[in-house]
């Protein structure tokens, strides 16, 4: 395992702009972290940034402590590889839409009306940006 201070390398980015699910955890104070599926998407800024509801229970917890990771695992099948990515989160109020549009495209055919139908469904909820500013990231490949 390797751990350096908060930078994704070409390796790290190519691995996470794969369709796979991120496993992110928040702080919970005495509470332990509840590891939530999400899409997620790796940013040039060398940020992670997701989309959620803004009166989650995340969003909530962020609100009084915005430390967050998210641990991205390769599927079975594979080499065992994961990467996690710690630190600050923010959420942010603008680009939620834009994201849900473009995640959906990247795990979703949406050629397949149920998923079109699914696409229209979000995109018509109320969403926040978070975004993740990598402090620590953590990789393994064996």
């Amino acid at each position: 395992m390797s751990t350096d201070a908060g930078s994704l390398t070409t390796q790290d980015l190519d691995f996470l702009r794969r369709p796979l699910y991120g496993f992110l955890s928040v702080a919970a104070g005495p509470l332990p972290p509840q590891p939530r599926p999400v899409w997620f998407e790796a940013t040039a800024e060398d940020t992670i940034q997701l989309f959620t509801d803004p009166e989650s229970v995340k969003v909530r917890r962020l609100r009084r402590d915005p430390r967050a990771s998210i641990v991205v695992a390769a599927p079975v099948g594979e080499r065992e590889r994961w990467l996690s990515v710690a630190g600050r989160t923010t959420a942010e109020p603008d680009g939620a839409h834009d994201l849900c549009a473009r995640l959906a495209t990247r795990y979703w055919d949406l050629d397949d009306p149920s998923r079109a139908d699914a696409l229209a469904g979000i995109l018509a909820a109320d969403w926040v940006r978070l975004v993740i500013h990598p402090e620590t990231v953590s990789r393994y490949t064996f």
